[in-house]
């Protein structure tokens, strides 16, 4: 296993990117003791989309595609209300702004359609996989973890160290 982390190293977002990587692939990170920890990343767990108008983009999924949508939650703590759409091997989550200082407000103000907001990817523990991002100068938006729409720890990276790409990470 050790030959092949060399090709895998972690350098910037390529690791969450890299086409044909799998996605289990075990990625090996240094804690502050000098103790080696895994961690692994898992599957694509949701692309998220910024909407003008939740109830209208919830029912373009569920009236005219069919799909199943969850009920519109208002998550205060982050500034939007989301709903899912399932899609079987992954989800759609819907975001809409709540509150003043809404990130999602921001950038519907320069998308008013709205569009592809972030892409959520798994981790089997969070904490480490962060310790490994910030290793390698990629920065979180936050100093630590929070709970995200799932009640899980999440951790939003940013984009201008992930190739343009809002990423968040999300403990499975």
């Amino acid at each position: 296993m050790a030959a092949s982390m060399g090709r895998f190293g972690v350098r910037s977002c390529r690791l969450f990117n890299r086409v044909g990587a799998s996605l289990t692939q075990v990625r090996r990170s240094q804690s502050s003791d000098g103790v080696s920890k895994l961690w692994s990343l898992g599957k694509l767990n949701h692309v998220a989309i910024a909407v003008p108008d939740l109830d209208k983009a919830a029912s373009m999924y569920r009236d005219i595609l069919g799909a199943k949508v969850s009920e519109t939650v208002p998550l205060p703590e982050h500034g939007v209300y989301t709903v899912f759409i399932d899609l079987g091997n992954t989800k759609l989550e819907l975001l809409h702004p709540l509150g003043e200082k809404s990130p999602i407000e921001g950038f519907l103000k320069s998308k008013p359609e709205g569009g592809m907001h972030h892409i959520c990817l798994e981790v089997d523990n969070i904490q480490e996989a962060v310790k490994t991002v910030k290793a390698n100068n990629i920065r979180p938006l936050s100093p630590e973890p929070r709970i995200g729409a799932h009640g899980k720890p999440v951790m939003f990276l940013h984009p201008k160290d992930c190739g343009g790409v809002l990423i968040e990470l999300e403990e499975k």
